[in-house]
């Protein structure tokens, strides 16, 4: 069987962002933690650098992405634990000239923890030190993780549209 995700987040942006749009898929794993899987357009970056730029990801206390996401609260944080070692604390993501694709484990919390919070990306990477925040910069794009009820077929990707070379069946 493969493993489908049983949370999303769908990524807007903010007013001075308002192409940025993304969506972060969340897959509990079996033996404890979650997979996330995070695929965001229209991030900020300066064309005069390489291209490539980090941006802070973290998990808000709440699941309020109204404009200007100034609703979102603190980091996840249920064991009171200074920065950078908030359950909320995600690595961040690595954007070239405006994308970014990232995914990554985490045991730090199980699925049901952060259904309902907001999955915030920043304006600047995460320093790991700053307190109480990382010193991260502003909250450019939000989303409210929410829970899939269902197996949810349009949200896979296609894979019927793969050519092999070897003309073999594929495994997925």
């Amino acid at each position: 069987m493969r493993p489908y995700p049983r949370a999303y987040a769908e990524i807007a942006g903010n007013a001075d962002h308002p192409s940025l749009h993304g969506t972060a898929y969340f897959y509990p794993i079996p033996s404890g933690g979650v997979l996330i899987e995070t695929e965001v357009w229209g991030l900020p970056y300066q064309s005069t650098t390489p291209g490539r730029q980090f941006y802070g990801m973290h998990i808000h206390e709440t699941g309020d992405c109204s404009l200007p996401f100034d609703k979102t609260g603190s980091h996840y944080n249920p064991g009171g634990l200074p920065h950078p070692e908030h359950a909320g604390d995600l690595p961040p993501l690595l954007g070239n000239s405006g994308y970014a694709y990232g995914a990554f484990y985490t045991d730090r919390f199980e699925l049901p923890e952060v259904v309902g919070r907001s999955l915030i990306i920043h304006s600047a990477p995460d320093d790991f030190t700053t307190q109480p925040s990382g010193n991260a910069g502003s909250k450019i794009g939000c989303g409210v993780i929410t829970e899939i009820f269902q197996r949810p077929e349009n949200l896979l990707p296609r894979t019927d549209h793969i050519i092999d070379p070897f003309r073999r069946p594929l495994p997925f």
